[in-house]
């Protein structure tokens, strides 16, 4: 089963996070957790045509040339000096995606995606897709329950508009 949480749990979620739900909804029998144990690349394969379907560009590979590369920092003559490497990138939403297995939690690899997002040039939402289940964890439960407190708390203010987590 597919879960996902958006955030701020004030607003609705916008219309690109449902279409990536739905993407992933649309490959679930593939690519969960609940019957599979897929690296976050074979899940992310898994959603490519969908991710791209609906406008966005995905990763291919692990050359330069396959990867998705964001800007953070502009130099002289506007030179990019700085990105962040991204899943996948919708351009005109400002959507960021990024999938994680089973180093989601154990290695917080789910900070470092929102810390890289909130850093990024032209992103406005981030996903994270996590499995629901990995060892005797659910990683979605424990990464909603993270950005539980990091909204409610109200001690940071994140340059984002809206976070989706989704448990694969």
């Amino acid at each position: 089963m597919i879960n996902w949480q958006y955030f701020p749990k004030s607003d609705m979620a916008p219309k690109i996070a449902i279409s990536v739900v739905h993407v992933f909804e649309s490959v679930e029998a593939r690519g969960t957790s609940n019957t599979q144990e897929l690296p976050s690349n074979a899940v992310l394969a898994e959603a490519r045509e969908g991710l791209q379907e609906i406008g966005f560009d995905v990763e291919t590979g692990k050359s330069a040339s396959d990867k998705i590369a964001v800007p953070v920092l502009f130099g002289q003559n506007g030179k990019l000096e700085k990105s962040f490497e991204a899943d996948a990138y919708h351009r005109a939403h400002e959507f960021v995606i990024e999938v994680e297995a089973g180093r989601a939690v154990v290695n917080n690899q789910f900070l470092k995606d929102l810390f890289q997002a909130c850093m990024m040039h032209g992103v406005e939402y981030l996903a994270i897709a996590v499995r629901n289940r990995y060892r005797a964890s659910n990683d979605f439960e424990r990464v909603v329950r993270f950005m539980d407190t990091l909204y409610a708390s109200n001690r940071m203010s994140l340059p984002l508009k809206g976070i989706l987590i989704i448990g694969y």
